[in-house]
C-alpha cells in the first residue's frame, strides 16, 4: 500500500505540526493568529527586551535564555528571543522549547525548512553568534557548528565516505552555441533532475543527485537567448545545457562564479530558490476547489518529479508567507491520449479556497498576469519505489488527491508489471469529489484501475 501525502510540512498558520506519532493539532488561543501575529510584529513593540540593539551572543548565553517566557533559539549563526511567538507557533509551545536556549537549526532544518524565519522573525532578532576563536589545530575536527554548516573540509570527508561522487563540469562553444556539460558519474540521472535558471547576470544549474545538490552558478561572461534545451544521457549520466549565444562572437571564459557555485552538498542544506511566474488561468473544478495555471520564466527549466511538491509564495501585508502544494497534470485523462510535445512551460495546481484563511484568499484574488513565486521541487518520492508493482493501493481524502494525479498517470502507461490499481478517495460529500467524471471515464477507459 502506498499512501502519498499532499504537504510534507504543515504551513505557517496551521494548526497541524508533524509528530513522531503523525500529525496532531495544536489549539491556537482567540487572538493568536498568524495575521494577529503579523500586526504585532508592526506595532512598534520591543519584542527582543533590548529596545532595538542588536548584540553578538556567546554559546554560554545562549544557554542561560531556556524558559518559556526568556527563550533565545540560534537558526543559522541568528539568535531570535521566540517567547514573544510562543502563543502563536503553530506547532506547539513544546516543539519550540526543543531548541530554547540552542541552536535549533537541523530541527528547523527537520520540520520546516521551507519557512521564512527571517521575515516571520525580524523583529525578534537579538544578533549574531559570536564566532569562537581557532584554539588548535585540532579544533576544525568538531563538527557541530551552531550555525549549523560544516566547513568546506568537513563535507568533502564527509561526501567521500558516504554521498555520491562529485560531478564536475566543462564547456565548449561553436559560433553561435555554448554547451554546458555537467557528468553527474550517476546512471539514474533524467530531465526532472535538473532545474535550470537565467535571470539578469545569473545563470543557476541545480542538478539533483539522489539527496545532494550540485549547483553550477555563474554571472556568464556574454548575453544569451530566452531560449535553451536540456538533454539528458542517461546511460552515462552526463546532462548537456546548450546556450544560444546573442552575439557570435567567440568567449573567452564561460562567466564568473557567484554564490556556492560549483558546490556538492546535502539538499537539506540548501535554501528555498523561487522563481517568478505568471498566473495564466483558473477555472472551477468543485465548489471551493479551483485549476490553477502558472507559466514558468521562458528562461526556466524546471520538470516537478511525480511524488514532489514545490512552494508557492506571496507577500501578504508585508509579509512573505510560503504554502507546499503539489502540481497536477492539465487534467486527469491527458495523458493517455496521443503524445503530445510540450515545452512544459506550464505548472498547474489543484487548490481548495479556504474563505477564513490567510494564504488561498489571496492566492484567489490574484488577476491574470499577476506573479506568484514557486520554488523548486522538493521531497523523497523516488518513482523507483513504484516502478515493479503489480499492485497499487492509493489513500486520499480531499485535496489529498493531488499527489495521486501524476502516480496514478505515472503508473497505467509505465509500469508494464501493473496488474491493478485502487484509489480509495475520502470526501465529505459527493460534490467535495474532485475530477469525479474524469475518475469515472478513466475507470471505464481502463480496466485495471478502480475507484
Amino acid at each position: 500500500m502506498l499512501n502519498v501525502p499532499s504537504q510534507s510540512f504543515p504551513a505557517p498558520g496551521s494548526q497541524q505540526r508533524v509528530a513522531s506519532g503523525g500529525r496532531s493539532k495544536v489549539p491556537l488561543k482567540p487572538g493568536r493568529s498568524l495575521m494577529d501575529w503579523i500586526r504585532l510584529t508592526k506595532s512598534g513593540k520591543d519584542l527582543t527586551g533590548l529596545k532595538g540593539r542588536l548584540i553578538d551572543v556567546t554559546e554560554e548565553e545562549l544557554k542561560k535564555h531556556n524558559k518559556k517566557d526568556d527563550c533565545w533559539i540560534c537558526i543559522r549563526g541568528f539568535v531570535y528571543n521566540v517567547s514573544p511567538y510562543m502563543e502563536y507557533h503553530p506547532g506547539g509551545e513544546d516543539e519550540l522549547m526543543r531548541a530554547a536556549g540552542s541552536d535549533g537549526t537541523d530541527l528547523f532544518d527537520q520540520v520546516h525548512r521551507w519557512v521564512n524565519y527571517e521575515s516571520m522573525l525580524k523583529e525578534c532578532l537579538v544578533g549574531r553568534m559570536a564566532v569562537k576563536p581557532t584554539l588548535s589545530k585540532d579544533y576544525h575536527e568538531e563538527k557541530k557548528v551552531l550555525n549549523g554548516m560544516l566547513p568546506k573540509s568537513q563535507v568533502t570527508d564527509i561526501l567521500a565516505k558516504e554521498g555520491p561522487s562529485s560531478p564536475s563540469y566543462d564547456w565548449f562553444q561553436t559560433e553561435s552555441l555554448v554547451t554546458i556539460v555537467i557528468y553527474t558519474k550517476q546512471k539514474d540521472i533524467n530531465v526532472d533532475s535538473v532545474i535550470v535558471d537565467h535571470q539578469d547576470d545569473s545563470f543557476r544549474a541545480e542538478t539533483i543527485i539522489k539527496d545532494y545538490s550540485y549547483l553550477i552558478h555563474l554571472g556568464l561572461s556574454h548575453e544569451i537567448q530566452e531560449d535553451f534545451s536540456v538533454r539528458v544521457v542517461e546511460n552515462v549520466g552526463k546532462i548537456e545545457i546548450v546556450l544560444k549565444k546573442k552575439e557570435n562572437t567567440s568567449w573567452k571564459c564561460l562567466g564568473h562564479p557567484l554564490e556556492n557555485h560549483n558546490s556538492f552538498i546535502p539538499k537539506k542544506d540548501t535554501g528555498l530558490y523561487c522563481r517568478k511566474c505568471q498566473l495564466i488561468s483558473k477555472e472551477d473544478v468543485t465548489h471551493d476547489t479551483k485549476l490553477f495555471c502558472l507559466m514558468l520564466p521562458p528562461s526556466t527549466h524546471l520538470q516537478v518529479p511525480i511524488g514532489q511538491h514545490v512552494y508557492l509564495k506571496l507577500t501578504i501585508t508585508g509579509t512573505e508567507i510560503v504554502k507546499p502544494y503539489t502540481p497536477v497534470s492539465d487534467s486527469l485523462l491527458s495523458e493517455f491520449q496521443e503524445p503530445v510535445i510540450s515545452n512544459n512551460k506550464y505548472i498547474y495546481f489543484l487548490i481548495k479556497i479556504y474563505p477564513a484563511g490567510l494564504f488561498t484568499p489571496e492566492l484567489d484574488h490574484l488577476q491574470i498576469g499577476d506573479y506568484v513565486s514557486i520554488s523548486s521541487p522538493e521531497g523523497n518520492f523516488k518513482r523507483s519505489q513504484i516502478q515493479k508493482l503489480e499492485d497499487l493501493f492509493l489513500l486520499a481524502a480531499g485535496t489529498g488527491f493531488t499527489p495521486m494525479v501524476k502516480i496514478l498517470t505515472f503508473a497505467l502507461t509505465n509500469i508494464p508489471s501493473l496488474r491493478k490499481v485502487k484509489l480509495m478517495f475520502f470526501n465529505k460529500t459527493e460534490d467535495d469529489i474532485i475530477w469525479r467524471s474524469q475518475l469515472e471515464k478513466l475507470t471505464f477507459k481502463d480496466e485495471s484501475a478502480y475507484f
